[in-house]
Protein backbone atom coordinates (compact mmCIF):
# COMPACT_ATOMS: atom_id res chain seq x y z
CA UNK A 1 0.00 0.00 0.00
CA UNK A 2 1.66 3.28 -1.02
CA UNK A 3 1.90 6.14 1.36
CA UNK A 4 0.27 8.97 -0.50
CA UNK A 5 0.04 11.19 2.56
CA UNK A 6 1.69 14.53 2.78
CA UNK A 7 5.09 15.09 4.22
CA UNK A 8 6.04 18.07 6.40
CA UNK A 9 8.56 19.25 3.83
CA UNK A 10 5.81 19.22 1.17
CA UNK A 11 3.46 21.45 3.14
CA UNK A 12 3.72 25.18 2.59
CA UNK A 13 5.13 27.41 5.28
CA UNK A 14 2.58 29.21 7.43
CA UNK A 15 2.52 32.82 6.24
CA UNK A 16 0.09 35.19 7.94
CA UNK A 17 -1.78 36.77 5.07
CA UNK A 18 -5.35 37.74 4.32
CA UNK A 19 -5.75 34.81 1.92
CA UNK A 20 -5.27 32.11 4.58
CA UNK A 21 -8.70 30.63 3.81
CA UNK A 22 -7.53 28.73 0.68
CA UNK A 23 -4.51 27.50 2.63
CA UNK A 24 -6.82 26.48 5.47
CA UNK A 25 -9.05 24.54 3.07
CA UNK A 26 -6.00 22.87 1.54
CA UNK A 27 -4.78 21.89 5.01
CA UNK A 28 -8.21 20.56 5.86
CA UNK A 29 -8.20 18.26 2.84
CA UNK A 30 -4.64 17.12 3.63
CA UNK A 31 -5.70 16.35 7.20
CA UNK A 32 -8.62 14.25 5.95
CA UNK A 33 -6.32 12.40 3.57
CA UNK A 34 -3.75 11.78 6.27
CA UNK A 35 -6.43 10.50 8.67
CA UNK A 36 -7.38 7.92 6.05
CA UNK A 37 -3.74 6.86 5.66
CA UNK A 38 -3.38 6.45 9.44
CA UNK A 39 -6.64 4.52 9.65
CA UNK A 40 -5.68 2.20 6.79
CA UNK A 41 -2.25 1.50 8.28
CA UNK A 42 -3.78 0.94 11.73
CA UNK A 43 -6.20 -1.67 10.42
CA UNK A 44 -3.72 -3.72 8.42
CA UNK A 45 -2.99 -7.26 9.49
CA UNK A 46 0.47 -7.78 10.99
CA UNK A 47 1.72 -9.85 8.06
CA UNK A 48 0.69 -7.37 5.33
CA UNK A 49 3.40 -5.64 3.35
CA UNK A 50 3.55 -1.87 3.05
CA UNK A 51 5.31 0.03 0.31
CA UNK A 52 6.57 3.59 0.24
CA UNK A 53 6.52 5.52 -3.02
CA UNK A 54 9.80 7.08 -4.06
CA UNK A 55 9.35 10.85 -4.15
CA UNK A 56 8.62 12.21 -7.65
CA UNK A 57 8.67 8.71 -9.09
CA UNK A 58 6.56 5.64 -9.74
CA UNK A 59 8.98 3.39 -7.88
CA UNK A 60 7.86 1.71 -4.63
CA UNK A 61 10.05 0.29 -1.86
CA UNK A 62 9.13 -2.15 0.88
CA UNK A 63 8.72 -0.31 4.20
CA UNK A 64 8.13 -1.23 7.81
CA UNK A 65 4.43 -0.98 8.71
CA UNK A 66 5.00 0.32 12.25
CA UNK A 67 7.45 2.97 11.06
CA UNK A 68 5.03 4.10 8.37
CA UNK A 69 2.20 4.30 10.91
CA UNK A 70 4.33 6.30 13.32
CA UNK A 71 5.49 8.65 10.57
CA UNK A 72 1.93 9.10 9.30
CA UNK A 73 0.68 9.94 12.79
CA UNK A 74 3.39 12.55 13.28
CA UNK A 75 2.58 14.12 9.91
CA UNK A 76 -1.09 14.23 10.90
CA UNK A 77 -0.19 15.91 14.19
CA UNK A 78 1.91 18.53 12.40
CA UNK A 79 -0.89 19.26 9.93
CA UNK A 80 -3.38 19.62 12.76
CA UNK A 81 -1.03 21.98 14.61
CA UNK A 82 -0.58 24.11 11.51
CA UNK A 83 -4.36 24.21 10.99
CA UNK A 84 -4.86 25.25 14.62
CA UNK A 85 -2.23 27.99 14.23
CA UNK A 86 -4.14 29.40 11.27
CA UNK A 87 -7.40 29.33 13.23
CA UNK A 88 -5.76 31.09 16.19
CA UNK A 89 -4.28 33.69 13.86
CA UNK A 90 -7.69 34.35 12.34
CA UNK A 91 -9.27 34.66 15.79
CA UNK A 92 -6.69 37.22 16.89
CA UNK A 93 -7.25 39.21 13.70
CA UNK A 94 -10.99 39.29 14.41
CA UNK A 95 -10.42 40.40 18.02
CA UNK A 96 -8.11 43.24 16.92
CA UNK A 97 -10.71 44.63 14.54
Amino acid sequence: MPNRGTRPEDSPVLIPTDNSTPHKEDLSSKIKEQKIVVDELSNLKKNRKVYRQQQNSNIFFLADRTEMLSESKSILDELKKEYQDIENLEKTKIKKQ
